[in-house]
């Protein structure tokens, strides 16, 4: 199954870039109810590194584990090397389309898992991401748009996002 999102923030392509390439953005555009909790990732993602962490989706802690691969300037890949999904590779890419302005695209491929149990999670999680792209583009356009206004936000803290 393939999934592809596209969305626009007003924010050049190295804020895109440095922003998505901090694993704290994870937890930062992850909507609610689900929460998000990294167990091991470096502060700034690299090729070949891998991100533990858990999506609690209300009671169902979902463990998963993603390397992280094609790692550049316009989007990096991270594949799921554990986790709700027989296969899923997930591709960012930026592109600039003027100075300002930078589209962000998300292209997913996922298999779901044989076991009954996991196809029935991968398959929720599946049909919710319409609604999942849709937050991280809201939040992403807020994040970024609001440090790209104000001088004294010129980059944006991820330490600071809950």
């Amino acid at each position: 199954m393939q999934y592809r999102h596209t969305f626009h923030v007003h924010a050049p392509l190295a804020a895109v870039s440095d922003f998505h390439a901090h694993s704290a953005s994870m937890g930062a555009i992850t909507p609610p109810p689900v929460i998000a909790r990294i167990h091991q990732a470096p502060v700034r993602l690299q090729e070949g590194d891998e991100m533990d962490f858990t999506l609690w989706l209300g009671p169902l802690p979902i463990r998963w584990v993603a390397q992280i691969e094609d790692v550049g300037p316009n989007g990096f890949t991270d594949r799921q090397l554990r986790g709700p999904f027989r296969r899923w590779v997930h591709r960012h890419s930026f592109r600039s389309v003027d100075e300002t302005t930078t589209a962000v695209i998300d292209e997913i491929e996922v298999e779901l898992h044989r076991h009954p149990f996991w196809a029935v999670v991968g398959l929720g999680m599946w049909l919710n991401m319409p609604l999942l792209f849709a937050y991280r583009g809201w939040k992403t356009r807020s994040l970024l748009e609001k440090s790209s206004t104000q001088p004294e936000l010129s980059s944006v803290k991820l330490k600071d996002i809950p």
